[in-house]
């Protein structure tokens, strides 16, 4: 029984661990772009990264990523606001909202996966409403 009790324990711990990782992981990505700093962003992402979103973005890779979302975008990003971010296994769900040099808010749900402690992939779904803090 000692040892079943202890068994749990340690998953529990491991669990909780990868949780925290992969929460950790997502808010380095996005303070890379709170600090406009692609080298922090690109050091959370796996080589065979990819991308999705309505916007026409259909698994974009690293280089598209960078290309068309990293530069058209950073130059009006101010700060992230996390309200939710749930983990499961090698996957996440993160609800957060986005703040604008121009002072506009975009509420987005991203969902992720992991591979070897990077991001693999992101889908982004888009809010409709904008929001003030």
């Amino acid at each position: 029984m000692k040892h079943i009790l202890l068994s749990l324990i340690f998953c529990s711990i491991f669990v909780y661990a990868k949780s925290q990782s992969a929460e950790k992981i997502i808010k380095s990505y996005f303070s890379g772009y709170e600090k406009k700093d692609w080298n922090i962003v690109a050091s959370q992402l796996s080589a065979d990264f990819t991308f999705t979103s309505p916007n026409g973005d259909d698994h974009l890779s690293l280089t598209q990523y960078k290309e068309k979302c990293w530069a058209s975008g950073i130059q009006f990003f101010k700060n992230i606001e996390f309200l939710k971010i749930v983990v499961d296994g090698n996957t996440a769900f993160a609800m957060y909202n986005i703040g604008t040099t121009d002072n506009k808010v975009f509420h987005n749900i991203e969902y992720y996966t992991f591979s070897n402690s990077k991001i693999k992939s992101i889908e982004t779904f888009f809010g409709t409403g904008t929001f003030k803090f």
